[in-house]
């Protein structure tokens, strides 16, 4: 039996094109060079998401779904096909860099987009999928904090919005990720604004956290999957921060998360830790996951990528191609669950010869009994 789960496990990184340790990026593939490879400034990622618009008007569009502290445009990309048979189509949430230092995380929402965009060329999955569900893509949240984490080396490990400080007080910043409406203030926070956790003077008094509160609360029947994208520990965390709450569906939770991670592992042989942050790393509260939980989103996942501390968030670019290659096997697989569980088509397209096609949940089902949990603590999601 053992051999049988290698088997397929090597199957499935041979069917799936997005990646294996000797893949190497074509940057000519991409008309005007983009470095997928590279960590890039706000500047650059806007202009990056300007031209996937302009290349691919009839599956990307771009909205302004909110302003941060200062002022600046909080844009998604939003991927789609039109299909007149269906007359709401479902989505799938993702949001990157919403702690400032992470910036593996916006460089993985830029990686997604290019490889969502690749497989819709060339999987009849993946055009099955963009037919039924939409998915938003917001590669940098905390607009404000990322560009101030760019400034210089002193500032590389900024965590934080750059809301002013409140009275009585010197430090700048929120942490984003403490300030939604979800046991807000309960646990893991802190009420000095001067700590990286200070969870702001109220819930959702943070104009990134009401963008988000805003643009998903009105979706909430709409969207299947909420997934936040943080660094570093390697984990996938689920509902809830709080240790004396559990979803009403935490077993399946815990089952998508693993079967995700045995996929992220059949690549680069990476183990990602699964369960929830008091089970796995700490307890905390309001965070964005916990809040898209509460509101009645299905399955919503926090995603720690590389490494365990070695690097931390100054994870080295040559490690972006590795991260993002793992990270969208991990991504696929849950949005293959839900597109899968939400609608008829469960079977992958592509199959080797001789061999009948296996459903990606069955195979994945399989391959989650093999995980191996590990796991280190320390790290501030």
């Amino acid at each position: 039996m053992l051999n049988s789960r290698k088997l397929l496990i090597a199957l499935f990184v041979q069917l799936m094109p997005y990646g294996t340790s000797d893949r190497v990026v074509e940057h000519q593939d991409t008309p005007w060079n983009y470095n997928y490879t590279k960590y890039h400034p706000i500047s650059e990622i806007s202009s990056w998401m300007d031209q996937m618009v302009k290349e691919n008007p009839d599956l990307i569009s771009s909205s302004v779904y909110g302003h941060t502290f200062e002022g600046r445009n909080i844009t998604l990309l939003k991927i789609g096909v039109r299909n007149p048979e269906v007359r709401e189509k479902k989505a799938i949430w993702m949001d990157c860099g919403i702690h400032a230092r992470e910036w593996i995380a916006p460089a993985f929402c830029q990686w997604f987009v290019k490889e969502i965009l690749q497989g819709y060329k060339t999987e009849d999955k993946i055009r099955h999928m963009l037919l039924n569900l939409d998915i938003y893509v917001t590669p940098v949240l905390n607009v404000d904090g990322y560009m101030y984490s760019w400034t210089n080396e002193s500032t590389r490990l900024w965590r934080k919005s750059r809301t002013l400080p409140p009275e009585g007080c010197s430090c700048y910043g929120v942490d984003l990720n403490r300030n939604f409406y979800a046991n807000w203030g309960m646990v893991g926070v802190s009420f000095d604004c001067c700590k990286q956790t200070y969870c702001g003077k109220a819930a959702v008094s943070e104009k990134e956290a009401k963008a988000v509160t805003d643009f998903v609360g009105n979706r909430t029947d709409q969207i299947l999957l909420f997934l936040t994208i943080h660094s570093h520990g390697q984990l996938l965390l689920l509902p809830y921060g709080h240790p004396q709450i559990a979803a009403p569906n935490h077993d399946e939770l815990v089952k998508v998360g693993e079967d995700a991670a045995m996929a992220m592992k059949a690549l680069h042989g990476l183990e990602y830790t699964v369960g929830t942050s008091p089970q796995v790393l700490y307890p905390n509260s309001g965070s964005s996951r916990d809040w898209a939980s509460l509101v009645g989103i299905p399955f919503s996942y926090t995603f720690e990528l590389r490494d365990k501390g070695q690097f931390g968030h100054k994870l080295p670019e040559d490690q972006i191609q590795p991260a993002c290659e793992e990270a969208f096997a991990g991504a696929r697989s849950m949005i293959t669950y839900v597109h899968d569980k939400t609608f008829s088509n469960s079977t992958l397209p592509n199959t080797a010869a001789g061999l009948a096609p296996i459903s990606m949940v069955t195979a994945m089902t399989l391959w989650s009994s093999l995980a191996v949990v590990a796991f280190t603590t320390g790290v501030l999601v």
